[in-house]
């Protein structure tokens, strides 16, 4: 039997076990999303190599500003989040048990793989210094690690937010998202207006919850029937014409993601250009659902989509996992273009995109082992689970520096 006909009778056996009513653009989407994730970091993240060998945090935006439009394309969490939205307002409607249940279950699935390569790592952290590797790489790799595991407490908070979410789209339709876009508006102005010099650094943080609960009310606006093609016109054309506005008249960064050295972030805590992005991408995702739908309707294209979505939490939690584990040796051998080397070329780029097949291949060795973080813990033991749980905070603590 040849490769293409293994892949081939997958995809089929794949297509015969997916329900009529599967909502396949839905699912696309959350797979476009996922896969921004790690091609985001793998291609806007890099490394230094100290004298000692030690591994450190760069980015090619230093160098190359030119390369920040690359960072609206991947910079895809409002299309999770409101997918996100989407999905949890069909799914808590759906629900045969109190709104507490269907939390904490969702709660469950969110934590397992969070839980898991955290106390993997903090396992893994003392062999690897034992066997040579720098104790600056283990805190670089400990930051990369932890780094995207913030969205997971973010999401978390919006999750349990879903039933208020719920009522705000019953009552006000598809504007209940629309004081989020304000509360965000009004701290940017704090921050950046006339009299941010006397605004205490603290006030950023009000935009954290607001920032990223925009695009799931979007999602649970969506998912209760409360916006149409008009809604998403609107979402398309307002959040561009704001997108555009914001950099050329008020000087937003170009980079949606966080630059070393810039004063500024759009990203943390968000900025209104994340909400002004998050707001055209939802609005051409909800344009585009019936197209995209039919596009999957073919096995070959759908089953990738299939694997991905259920392995969501092991590409977020895993896929840094997966860099280091080329980064890391290449260190040992020394600068080796496009993996440990100073982000600072052309030639760079184009070797990091030459390994991101590498890393690729990495992450898919990978889960297949971390994959069962993201299934039901059914042998786990009280004491497994506190001990997994005094393994994984004693990880994040030395991953921010505490320790």
């Amino acid at each position: 039997m040849s490769f293409l006909t293994l892949l081939k009778g997958t995809a089929d056996r794949i297509e015969r076990q997916t329900p009529a009513h599967r909502d396949r653009a839905i699912d696309g989407l959350r797979a476009l999303a996922l896969l921004a994730v790690p091609t985001g970091h793998w291609l806007l993240g890099g490394f230094t190599l100290d004298a000692e060998g030690g591994l450190h945090n760069a980015s090619p935006l230093s160098a190359f500003g030119g390369l920040a439009p690359a960072s609206w394309v991947l910079q895809m969490l409002g299309i999770f989040f409101l997918v996100g939205g989407y999905a949890s307002a069909l799914s808590f409607r759906r629900r045969k048990g109190s709104a507490g249940a269907w939390l904490k279950g969702r709660m469950a699935r969110l934590g397992r793989p969070v839980l898991g390569v955290t106390a993997v790592w903090a396992l893994a952290a003392p062999v690897l210094y034992a066997a040579g590797v720098p104790l600056a790489t283990l805190r670089t790799g400990a930051t990369l690690v932890i780094q995207p595991l913030w969205f997971v407490g973010v999401y978390v908070v919006v999750t349990a937010l879903t039933p208020y979410c719920v009522r705000a789209a019953r009552r006000l339709g598809g504007w209940a998202a629309a004081p989020l876009l304000g509360v965000v508006a009004v701290v940017d102005f704090l921050r950046y207006g006339p009299v941010a010099d006397s605004v205490p650094s603290w006030v950023a943080l009000i935009n954290v919850l607001p920032g990223w609960l925009f695009a799931y009310q979007l999602g649970v606006d969506w998912g209760e029937g409360r916006i149409g093609r008009r809604g998403g016109w609107l979402l398309l054309v307002g959040g561009a014409v704001l997108f555009a506005s914001l950099l050329a008249v008020f000087h937003y960064p170009a980079s949606m993601v966080g630059v070393p050295g810039e004063a500024r972030t759009n990203s943390h805590p968000p900025s209104l250009l994340v909400l002004a992005l998050a707001a055209a991408q939802s609005g051409a995702a909800i344009l585009l659902r019936e197209r995209l739908a039919r596009v999957l309707t073919r096995p070959v294209l759908w089953a990738p989509v299939v694997i991905i979505n259920l392995c969501a939490m092991t590409i977020l939690c895993w896929h840094q996992t997966a860099m280091l584990a080329a980064a890391v040796p290449g260190s040992f051998v020394g600068g080796v273009a496009g993996l440990t080397t100073a982000p600072d070329n052309l030639g760079w780029i184009a070797a990091r995109v030459a390994w991101m097949p590498v890393f690729a291949v990495l992450l898919v060795v990978i889960a297949r082992y971390a994959r069962r973080f993201e299934q039901p813990w059914r042998k786990a033991t009280a004491v497994r689970g506190a001990v997994a749980g005094l393994l994984a905070a004693g990880f994040a603590v030395f991953a921010l520096g505490l320790a």
